[in-house]
């Protein structure tokens, strides 16, 4: 079980209680989505997570309203996919998507690029606050973080508690606690980027009887007129609607040009959404009642660098993205690429260099989000005619499948192609392992079953023994399997526990090409046996 750690009166600063050093081998600061993904992800290689968490209880402040992209992938290929859409609070989105003021419609698609799920950021961590606690972490609320040092051995924790302020060790610590991550901080790890002056605020609400939801979507005001769904841009901001004829529920989204700083842990109420409407509209918009409301800015940041020493960063304390939808895909994946990486580490196991990939494949991962979404600011702030143009001509793009299928890709995190070692790749690697269906001697399989467990696999697809055998004195590292499959895309692909092909080989390739790049991959990723 998660072990809960109620907040109470700190006790005097000159009262420490000194905790044995080694307390876990990772310490995970922030119990968010990316937090518990991590924590859930180090459990399953075997490594002791310990999370500290400022908060007394779970936050009830609304943030995120759902799960899209990449990460849906990933979540299915641990088995969990199910589990969580069981959760959803109602039908998943349909495109269109939102992109910056305009829309990807991935309707005329039989196979869209982008899929989401509507499901509460509160929702989203009590399902995997449980998985952690399925798998054993050891969770302390009210625990705050007060100060970190390091050497080279261990890092150094100072914290308040219920009981009072106590020291603690670890291996390594891993910021995960947000925005204005004090662990960065203390890490001296720049981060630099854009704050845009304006404030979004996104909510669904109840309208009274009064207001018409009409066939099209849009809303019919007494006393104002008609409200059309979609983007309405005035000279005082942007308003958004999305509505469902014959239901009363529809999703309202205002942007202004506004520098005041809000608290994030003070919720937005149903008035100040009200106010924003009518200042954007310069109309009332009768609200009858609301299942969530939030508030947010934009900010366009990437940390320098998301390790420092044994301190590293995770989530939004490592990435700020100036658009939604993004930001929870963006950090869940970026725990499911260190944990295997930090627990080879902490097993001995890891070959020279292998935690320094945890940066150079997620920085770039973060700033390629960077690059969509600061598109999108591009996209939506802009008023006067030459910005409509843009808009216009970016829509017009969209009705063509291919780039509606790149940008798609873009968004959902698909496109990401880590660099590998070598020179000879198959088109494969570096990328998320194809879903194939596998056909066995215990029965039909497939690749996300086999990564259930997060260990990584060869997976021999044409019976090549040869190229079994390599592995064998890595057994106790990876997973070996042969099996079949239609239209095989390769002769034998070695993936990781993130999912990422590290190695392929090709259609009939030969054994005196296909055997040194995989010992390579399997030295690189998994150290010599």
């Amino acid at each position: 079980m998660v072990k809960h750690h109620d907040a109470a009166r700190p006790a005097e600063e000159d009262l420490r209680e000194e905790r044995p050093a080694g307390d876990a081998d990772v310490i995970v600061v922030g119990a968010g989505p990316t937090g518990f993904m991590l924590a859930a992800e180090l459990c399953l290689a075997g490594v002791r997570p310990l999370v500290l968490e400022r908060q007394p209880r779970p936050r009830d402040t609304p943030k995120a309203g759902g799960l899209g992209g990449q990460i849906l992938e990933l979540l299915r290929y641990r088995g969990l996919l199910e589990r969580f859409e069981a959760a959803c609070t109602g039908p998943a989105p349909a495109p269109p998507f939102p992109f910056g003021g305009v829309h990807l419609d991935f309707t005329q698609l039989p196979d869209p690029p982008m899929h989401a799920l509507p499901l509460p950021q509160q929702l989203l961590e009590r399902l995997l606050g449980e998985r952690a606690g399925e798998l054993g972490v050891d969770l302390r609320r009210g625990h705050e973080v007060t100060g970190v040092s390091q050497d080279d051995d261990a890092v150094t924790v100072d914290v308040r508690g219920p009981d009072g302020p106590y020291r603690t060790s670890t291996r390594y610590l891993v910021g995960c606690d947000g925005a204005r991550s004090r662990i960065r901080g203390w890490a001296g790890i720049p981060f630099p980027g854009t704050t845009y002056p304006e404030v979004n605020r996104l909510a669904q609400v109840t309208l009274p009887h009064t207001v018409t939801v009409l066939g099209n979507g849009d809303l019919d005001i007494p006393g104002f007129g008609t409200i059309r769904a979609g983007f309405t841009r005035t000279n005082h901001g942007l308003l958004g609607v999305g509505s469902s004829p014959g239901t009363q529920s529809v999703s309202l989204y205002t942007v202004e040009d506004e520098t005041t700083e809000y608290d994030d842990d003070v919720p937005m109420t149903l008035a100040e959404l009200q106010d924003s409407v009518h200042r954007v509209l310069g109309a009332h918009l009768p609200l009858a009642g609301s299942t969530r409301l939030s508030r947010f800015t934009f900010k366009a940041h990437q940390a320098e660098r998301y390790r420092a020493g044994r301190i590293l960063l995770a989530g939004d304390a490592a990435h700020l993205f100036p658009a939604t939808g993004v930001a929870l895909n963006a950090g869940m994946l970026d725990a499911v690429n260190l944990a295997w990486k930090l627990a080879a580490d902490l097993h001995g196991t890891a070959p020279a260099g292998l935690l320094d990939t945890y940066h150079t494949e997620r920085h770039l991962a973060g700033a390629r989000t960077l690059l969509h979404t600061r598109a999108q600011v591009a996209l939506r702030r802009g008023h006067d005619a030459a910005a409509e143009a843009l808009r216009d001509v970016f829509t017009e793009l969209l009705t063509d499948e291919q780039p509606l299928r790149r940008m798609g890709a873009l968004v959902a995190g698909t496109d990401i192609r880590y660099p590998m070692p070598g020179s000879h790749h198959h088109p494969l690697t570096g990328t998320f392992a194809p879903d194939l269906t596998l056909h066995t001697d215990q029965g039909v399989t497939s690749v996300a079953d086999l990564l259930h467990t997060a260990r990584p696999v060869l997976l021999d697809l044409a019976d090549r023994p040869e190229l079994r055998q390599i592995a064998r004195d890595c057994r106790h590292l990876l997973d070996v399997h042969t099996a079949k499959t239609d239209d095989r895309p390769a002769d034998a692909l070695l993936i990781r526990p993130d999912g990422h092909v590290a190695w392929a080989a090709g259609l009939d390739e030969s054994t005196d090409s296909a055997m040194p790049p995989l010992r390579e991959a399997l030295s690189a990723w998994f150290g010599t046996p």
